[in-house]
């Protein structure tokens, strides 16, 4: 009796997803060892293993893809942030355990720092692309001054300045510490995050008369 193997074929839709998912690493690959000036649209076709034709199929040109790139790991890390503070029978302790553990995630990815350069670049010389750029950076620095709001509410205290203006604060110490990381060397971004956070509640007042 031989055992026959089979091979589950994608339907439609889920092919559709995987050419684009392969089409956004490869284009994430070039991005960050070329340049984006230098990375053709040919290439990132021919590194996916696709014509140019399925390219074109999913993204209008390569600014599209590199926004792309931006929106996932925006929305990626505030979905991670969110899930925190999803329990909120969690002590304070235990929350900021939790951050801590997700500060030490942060940046694990040293490509991403090569990434925010090319997007900032593009950004600086393209109208259009900037505001694109800016949309997605605004809807993420709005998410993130919501998640920190809901976490100075569950301590019971009250933000030291607008939930969006720390959002933004902590996004450019993000930002300038995943450079750093990737300049100089391995900097603890998480660390330094969670260090500041600290002292932003430390100095909060409290919400409880």
């Amino acid at each position: 009796m031989t055992r026959q193997t089979t091979t589950k074929r994608l339907n439609r839709e889920q092919s559709q997803a995987q050419t684009r998912e392969r089409l956004i690493q490869a284009g994430r690959k070039l991005f960050v060892q070329n340049g984006f000036g230098a990375a053709s649209i040919r290439d990132i076709a021919e590194e996916a293993g696709y014509s140019q034709g399925a390219f074109y199929s999913n993204f209008a040109d390569k600014e599209a893809l590199l926004l792309e790139l931006l929106r996932t790991h925006m929305e990626a890390e505030a979905t991670q942030l969110a899930a925190v503070l999803a329990a909120t029978e969690l002590s304070g302790d235990e929350v900021f355990a939790a951050l801590d553990a997700w500060g030490a995630t942060l940046h694990a990815d040293a490509n991403w720092a090569m990434l925010s350069v090319e997007l900032q670049l593009h950004a600086s010389r393209s109208p259009a692309f900037a505001a694109a750029y800016n949309a997605v950076w605004d809807a993420h620095r709005d998410a993130l001054g919501r998640i920190i709001e809901r976490l100075f509410g569950h301590l019971g205290l009250t933000p030291p300045a607008a939930p969006g203006q720390l959002a933004a604060g902590f996004m450019a110490l993000a930002h300038g510490l995943g450079l750093q990381r990737a300049a100089v060397h391995p900097a603890p971004a998480g660390k330094l995050i969670m260090l500041f956070l600290r002292g932003l509640i430390a100095s909060a007042a409290s919400t409880v008369s």
